[in-house]
């Protein structure tokens, strides 16, 4: 499933940074980070709930200062990416993330853009950017974000949410997303990966978005289960982020399967791949090892990962073009 086109929704850039990376930038940029190797970064990896993995994400991200070194990080993505039949990309980037540090929000941008064009260029992969506002702070602070991108506008696709879900529900930012979806850009949200199936319905009903994050606690609600089915909503599942946070304690159990069995528009993502042990390739090898998703499956998702982005329908047309051509070719080679 590695060589399957593929688009990839659910990605965090910083998530990406390797702690080989994490290394070379904290000498470029003299940064010292809590940790004397590789090996201590990967020791450190054992997550019992999100906010464990968050702690260590935002260390890592204190070697991002320059614009040279985003676009160092999302070229490393990007290569992966392409290795593992990534078409077409959506990624996250937290702004307040480094903005907080003294970091200014053009310089991510910068760098991002940057590493976008070498994607373009080196592999012919479209990508588009979404901005995520972290939940754990205030609406305020995402608004004086929201204004620093104002310029960048043309740059960016949409509007997410993520960071600690609970205690921090969709409503919680309902003005800044009204604010984005006035200013036409798409909205998404994390939800139901934690928090609740009311949170789910807050990012529908309140938020309005255009694709949800997550999801998994929605099987908990059969009229949820029902509505999202029915207006085919794009659910963003990443399993071995999942089997990591322990949303899931084997991937044996996780429902991947039951959701597609229901009719849900669910894909296949990463998440924080660094963190988290796998790239997408990784996630869907993973679930057919598992005996969660057959061959058959496998193209099911690729699929709806096309039909859940953001592309216009010429490049959406294109995409699903040339997956149709690959199934075509590789079962002719059966």
């Amino acid at each position: 499933m590695t060589a399957l086109p593929k688009a990839e929704l659910h990605l965090h850039i910083e998530g990406s940074l390797e702690p080989e990376l994490m290394f070379a930038l904290a000498r470029r940029n003299r940064v010292s980070i809590p940790f004397k190797s590789v090996e201590d970064v990967r020791n450190a990896y054992q997550f019992t709930k999100l906010q464990d993995f968050l702690d260590i994400y935002y260390a890592g991200a204190d070697v991002l200062r320059t614009a040279e070194d985003f676009r160092d990080l999302a070229v490393a993505y990007f290569n992966r990416a392409a290795a593992d039949g990534v078409t077409h990309a959506e990624i996250f980037f937290d702004p307040q993330t480094h903005t907080l540090r003294g970091v200014p929000f053009d310089v991510v941008m910068q760098g991002l853009l940057a590493g976008v064009e070498e994607a373009r260029r080196r592999h012919g992969m479209s990508v588009l950017l979404i901005l995520c506002f972290l939940r754990h702070l205030d609406e305020e602070s995402a608004f004086s974000t929201f204004r620093s991108s104002e310029k960048w506008f043309d740059q960016i696709c949409g509007v997410g949410l993520d960071s600690s879900e609970v205690g921090h529900p969709p409503s919680k930012f309902a003005k800044v997303f009204a604010a984005a979806a006035a200013a036409g850009l798409k909205r998404v949200a994390h939800a139901g990966e934690e928090g609740p199936p009311a949170y789910v319905y807050e990012a529908l009903d309140i938020l309005q978005v255009d694709r949800l994050d997550h999801g998994n606690r929605s099987l908990e609600d059969p009229f949820l289960i029902s509505r999202l089915a029915r207006e085919a909503m794009t659910l963003t599942v990443c399993p071995l982020s999942n089997l990591k946070l322990r949303v899931v304690e084997d991937l044996r159990d996780h429902p991947i399967d039951v959701m597609l069995q229901k009719g849900l528009r669910a894909t296949l993502n990463s998440d924080d791949p660094a963190y988290f042990g796998g790239y997408v390739a990784d996630n869907y090898r993973a679930l057919a090892a598992a005996g969660k998703i057959s061959h058959a499956e496998g193209i099911t998702l690729a699929r709806n990962s096309f039909l859940g982005s953001f592309l216009t329908d010429e490049a959406l047309t294109r995409q699903l073009e040339n997956l149709d051509a690959f199934v075509l070719r590789h079962a002719a080679q059966q």
